[in-house]
């Protein structure tokens, strides 16, 4: 991937407003292939080999409001807790003999956020 492409996606990520989980999942049609900003507690986290020289990374980051499966092409700096996932959203649909769908943010950017007990001021130093 070239770098100006790198850089127009991270500029877009930049510009996108913070938005609940509950908002992806319920209107994914409007938010698919956008990107995203979203903030919450990352659980699950997996990380697999692919290929020869790369990894993948999953896991499931979860709101209060809802859950979405979030992959990383990078390996973040926490596997558990706070963050804000900066990514592209996507949703798929597909029917077999059943219906069948997908939604998950492709992240390029995971911030880990300090832990702290909601409803309560972070320390200031």
């Amino acid at each position: 991937m070239s770098a100006a492409l790198i850089h127009l996606g991270l500029v877009l990520v930049a510009q996108a407003a913070p938005i609940s989980v509950s908002e992806l999942l319920a209107n994914p049609d409007h938010f698919n292939r956008q990107p995203v900003t979203v903030t919450g507690t990352m659980s699950n986290f997996r990380g697999t080999a692919f290929h020869r020289s790369g990894h993948m990374y999953t896991f499931y980051l979860s709101d209060g409001t809802g859950t979405v499966h979030v992959t990383a092409f990078a390996k973040p700096a926490c596997q558990s807790g706070a963050v804000t996932v900066q990514g592209t959203f996507g949703h798929a649909k597909w029917r077999v003999k059943a219906s069948y769908s997908l939604e998950e943010i492709t992240a390029l950017n995971v911030i880990c956020l300090p832990d702290r007990v909601p409803g309560t001021v972070p320390k200031t130093e």
